[in-house]
């Protein structure tokens, strides 16, 4: 799928910042969706021309009104349709006729209602490319561009332009959500640029707004709601531009809950499913992921107020003992590092706290402040001078206005000469006290959020330390291709599989195929007692469960007895898979066991997986997701995330294990994929983990051709 963009920045700026507009369906009736559109217009001042359609009118206040689309004069930047689905088509058509820019169609009834929906929502996008056309939607809200004045929604809209401020652009599928979304930030003082709702994405969709937004001066963080990405390589090229402007895009995607895609053939496939895989691309690509409307809110202020978060160990400012082993809980819940600070190692902390407050993180000044005010100034301060700090928070109990205004102007006078050079966040301990809108106002004007709890201050920096996580560098290895693999399709039974795989340098045990008795018997004796017998068919998938897998065979008439039981227990299973034989294979030391799959998406690209794997993989789920331009260090760095990762560091004893080993065949597979994009899916499991310096083994191969 490519990743080249679909419209230039001239073709949607006509739709985000037109000229002229023409209103089809225009309408005097207070409530219907022309007239709200032409007063929202008419109150935010466009100052373009308005063309008004409406056979049944002459006139619409004091413009003309125009008959039909036909009226109109060529070249008018963005026509909105606030007309019903059956004469959107025939509109669509005039529009291209008349050489209009863009349109924007409000009506719904088109892909999602069914078959012949959908096929006049193909021609709507048929006819815009062959035109030229930028169409948003349709079933979408419209837009509204705050820098540019120009509300093209049948919301009744109140504009209020950024005015220089550093602003929020809003994209979602979404119309409810994105005008939802823009009254939150609105509501907090934050600045919008633009809103915009893309619907069904006949013709345009969210990555050709984020491309836009990327180049939008008025823009400086992106927010958005999505609950598909149709064009996922678009968007990642454009989420990888927007890092490169050094502007944050803040990512809400439901869907975690959803069914995972299922698989012909793999654990891997039915473990990574679409949600994940989604999640770890978009991360990769420098997208801050939230998990709810709040927090992505709560993320969008921390990054557009304050600045940028080098180092994400946090220090907590707090005056409850209680509040700091709360904290202390909810932080190691949440991943949000804290920094290690104590009487030793921070003197200019320990110096601005009377003696009896010790030192410590999170920090408890106890009452004092009540009658030391200078205390917040001091501590704040120190904090701000400390190089391990990369985030302050300030959990404050507001109680009244009395209360706040002994506290608020000393927390106000660390910030005073030019704002805090890294993140401070003001959050309250006591949701719903009467904190003063003017101290509000006078944090935020200095770059400090206020947050009305401390638990959501946690969870939006928690996202940001995890978002920090990520090097953005590409460390793809070179591509490595596999002789013969072009040769087949479908599923690769598990001996041809291990053969394949093996020439490009992944390690499996010492074995030979056999298509006999006698030829098992006589594959066993080359290998060495014991041995293991497994099935091989294309059809036969997860041969344990067929009873096609039988271990520690100790001699030719073990082999003989296994050949029988296991053609026997693979027809009970299924009269209609015939094996082509069977695997022998030399019996390995135990060890670890492991599982390292991968996919290339069609939409996503390559993605591998790995996690503790066996016949319990997918119960256990406990996975990571790699992507190829990883490099070893964080490939290392997912090994060590995995839930039960002390199993692999050294756990009551047991030696450490080879996870340099494994960290190289994560990245032969890597290179494979690269390579070869034909390879559906693969899974290697188990994978055999053994101590540092012994390395790896993969016991199984399944191998899925598209």
């Amino acid at each position: 799928m490519t990743t080249e963009k679909r419209y230039t920045a001239a073709q949607l700026d006509r739709l985000i910042r037109p000229g002229s507009v023409a209103v089809i369906g225009a309408s005097d009736k207070p409530g219907a969706l022309g007239a709200t559109l032409i007063t929202n217009l008419d109150h935010a001042g466009f100052a373009g021309t308005v063309y008004p359609i409406n056979p049944n009118r002459a006139a619409i206040g004091a413009r003309p009104c125009l008959a039909s689309v036909d009226d109109l004069p060529e070249g008018v930047d963005v026509a909105v349709l606030a007309i019903p689905r059956l004469g959107v088509l025939d509109a669509i058509r005039s529009l291209a006729a008349r050489k209009v820019g863009a349109a924007i169609v409000f009506s719904a009834g088109f892909a999602e209602g069914g078959p012949e929906g959908r096929a006049e929502q193909d021609e709507m996008a048929r006819i815009a490319a062959e035109a030229g056309m930028v169409i948003e939607g349709p079933n979408c809200l419209g837009l509204v561009n705050y820098a540019g004045g120009v509300p093209l929604t049948f919301v009744e809209t109140r504009i209020v332009p950024p005015a220089g401020r550093r602003a929020v652009g809003v994209v979602s599928q979404s119309g409810a959500m994105a005008a939802v979304l823009a009254t939150t930030l609105l509501a907090r003082d934050m600045a919008v640029s633009v809103s915009i709702s893309t619907g069904n994405e006949a013709a345009s969709g969210v990555e050709d707004y984020v491309d836009w937004m990327v180049d939008d001066p008025a823009t400086s963080v992106i927010t958005m709601i999505v609950e598909q990405f149709r064009h996922p390589r678009r968007f990642l090229a454009a989420a990888r531009r927007a890092r490169a402007a050094g502007k944050p895009i803040v990512l809400l995607h439901p869907g975690k809950s959803g069914a995972a895609r299922e698989s012909a053939a793999t654990h891997t496939g039915a473990m990574a499913g679409d949600y994940k895989l989604m999640r770890a691309k978009v991360a990769r690509a420098g997208v801050i992921l939230a998990e709810t409307l709040e927090e992505l809110g709560d993320i969008a202020e921390i990054v557009l107020r304050c600045p940028a978060m080098d180092n994400p160990q946090a220090a907590v400012l707090g005056e409850s003992g209680a509040f700091k082993a709360l904290t202390l809980d909810l932080a190691e819940e949440l991943g949000l590092p804290l920094a290690p600070l104590d009487d030793a190692n921070a003197p200019a902390l320990r110096a601005a706290l009377p003696p009896f407050v010790p030192v410590s993180n999170p920090l408890d000044i106890t009452a004092q402040g009540l009658s030391q005010p200078s205390i917040y100034t001091e501590t704040i301060s120190a904090l701000l001078g400390d190089d391990r700090v990369g985030v302050v928070v300030a959990g404050i109990i507001q109680s009244d206005p009395i209360t706040a205004q002994l506290k608020v102007p000393a927390i106000l006078a660390a910030l005073d000469g030019g704002g805090p050079a890294k993140p401070v966040i003001f959050a309250g301990l006591d949701e719903g006290a009467n904190m003063p809108a003017e101290h509000i106002a006078a944090l935020r004007a200095r770059g400090v959020p206020w947050f009305p709890t401390t638990e959501r201050a946690f969870a939006a920096l928690a996202r940001l330390a995890e978002h920090r996580r990520h090097d953005p560098a590409d460390r793809s290895p070179a591509p490595l291709a596999v002789p013969g693999l072009a040769e087949l399709g479908g599923v690769v039974p598990e001996y041809r599989a291990k053969q394949l795989l093996a020439s490009a340098g992944i390690p499996f045990p010492e074995g030979r195929f056999a298509a006999s008795a006698d030829a098992a018997v006589a594959a066993a004796g080359a290998l060495g007692f014991p041995v293991a017998m497994k099935a091989q068919s294309a059809a036969l998938s997860h041969k344990s469960d067929a009873g096609g897998v039988i271990l520690n065979l100790a001699d030719a008439d073990a082999v003989r007895e296994a050949w029988r039981t296991m053609h026997e227990s693979v027809r009970a299973y299924d009269p209609a898979i015939a094996l082509d034989g069977v695997l022998v294979e030399r019996m390995g030391r135990r060890g670890v066991e492991m599982i390292v799959g991968a996919r290339n998406d069609p939409e996503w690209g390559p993605v591998v997986l790995v996690g503790f794997g066996g016949v319990m993989a997918e119960i256990l789920q406990d996975a990571r997701l790699i992507t190829p331009d990883m490099g070893e260090e964080q490939v290392l760095a997912e090994l060590l995330g995995l839930r039960s990762a002390s199993l692999l560091t050294g756990y009551r004893g047991s030696p450490p294990l080879d996870l340099a080993a494994l960290s190289r065949m994560i990245g032969t597979i890597c290179a494979i994929l690269l390579a070869e994009p034909d390879i559906a899916e693969l899974d290697l499991n188990p994978v055999i983990l053994h101590p540092a310096g012994e390395g790896v083994v993969a016991l199984d191969a399944l191998m899925l051709l598209g």
